[in-house]
């Protein structure tokens, strides 16, 4: 686990380069970030002035070098790097509303998800359908009371995952007639989902800190716990400059500790893949209204139990199970 801080900004979101030695973020305002890493510090080398309204997504194609961001302005840009400099080429959207959201697709040839006759081949049946027109709807689905915040697919693309405003975690899963299976958490609304593999999921938000989900099948999604490390608080005395820091974030003087018992001090806004591939992630990434950025190490271990089935008192069946446990290192509307 890793923690750094890119100021008091609230970071709304970011996006890795192939070898993650540079990552991109927006300071929650029209501007995109470049940092390069060296050593253990983050440097900035590039700045990304060409939006005129916030910056809602980013993502970093790792084949073509290309960087594409998302608006509230209602526009997207595609950057290319040219002589140690990122020009902008505008997309027109044809929106009238905030794009919010922006991803490469596969072979980074286009930036939005669909089937473009010129471009690719016709695509095959998948668990969704088999005949699947552009535009036509696969899935509906609004009885968690909240609007959606994040969704993400699964490796295979056979189950989707949403959050919502609700506190509620949801599964689709269309290799089992598209059923829903829903989970009402008692923690405070989710802003960020990520598969970590087929079954393991971690979502975080408003609570500040990673929590991971297990899903098995339908009505089988379970709440695994929490992925962070508690801090210690100590009191110590308080210097002239956390002086004018505390006036500064906290609108006080006082030399008292308020900081959460978390690493984030602040709601977490996105998840992004740091190692692995998407059907085994080892670290992942988290940013913040903090300013910070966190990487998290994960590792599920596969335990081998045994487990007896007993039907109408006579042992039916003698079966090895396996049972995925967690250990962090940290102690600490779907359309073709």
């Amino acid at each position: 686990m890793s923690l750094y801080s890119f100021g008091l900004d609230p970071v709304s979101c970011h996006a890795w380069n192939k070898d993650r030695t540079q990552i991109a973020i927006s300071p929650n305002n029209t501007e995109v970030h470049i940092y390069q890493k060296s050593g253990k510090e983050w440097t900035k080398i590039h700045e990304l002035t060409q939006h005129s309204g916030r910056i809602t997504g980013i993502d970093w194609a790792p084949i073509s070098n290309r960087i594409v961001t998302c608006a509230s302005d209602r526009n997207a840009y595609v950057w290319t790097l040219k002589d140690k400099v990122w020009k902008p080429t505008l997309v027109l959207l044809r929106i009238n509303r905030a794009a919010t959201c922006v991803k490469w697709s596969p072979l980074e040839n286009k930036v939005f998800s669909g089937y473009i006759k010129d471009i690719e081949e016709k695509p095959g049946p998948t668990a969704w359908g088999s005949k699947m027109p552009f535009g036509e709807m696969l899935l509906e689905q609004g009885d968690d009371g909240g609007w959606v915040h994040s969704v993400c697919f699964s490796p295979s693309g056979n189950s989707l995952a949403w959050v919502s405003h609700s506190s509620t975690i949801c599964v689709t899963d269309a290799a089992n007639k598209k059923t829903v299976t829903q989970l009402k958490t008692e923690y405070l609304p989710l802003l960020a989902v990520l598969y970590l593999n087929e079954t393991e999921i971690v979502a975080a938000g408003h609570d500040c800190c990673p929590y991971q989900f297990s899903y098995m099948g339908p009505d089988s999604l379970k709440y695994i716990g929490k992925i962070d490390l508690p801090k210690q608080n100590s009191k110590v005395n308080m210097s002239a400059m956390q002086h004018f820091r505390n006036l500064d974030k906290r609108a006080t003087t006082e030399n008292e500790n308020t900081d959460l018992e978390t690493l984030h001090q602040n709601s977490i806004s996105q998840l992004c893949i740091v190692e692995g591939d998407r059907s085994k992630v080892t670290k992942f990434s988290s940013v913040g209204l903090d300013g910070d950025m966190v990487i998290w190490d994960f590792k599920v271990h596969l335990i081998l139990l045994w487990n007896i089935f007993f039907v109408g008192g006579q042992i039916t069946g003698l079966y090895y199970l396996l049972y995925k446990k967690r250990e962090s290192k940290n102690k600490v509307t779907v359309q073709a």
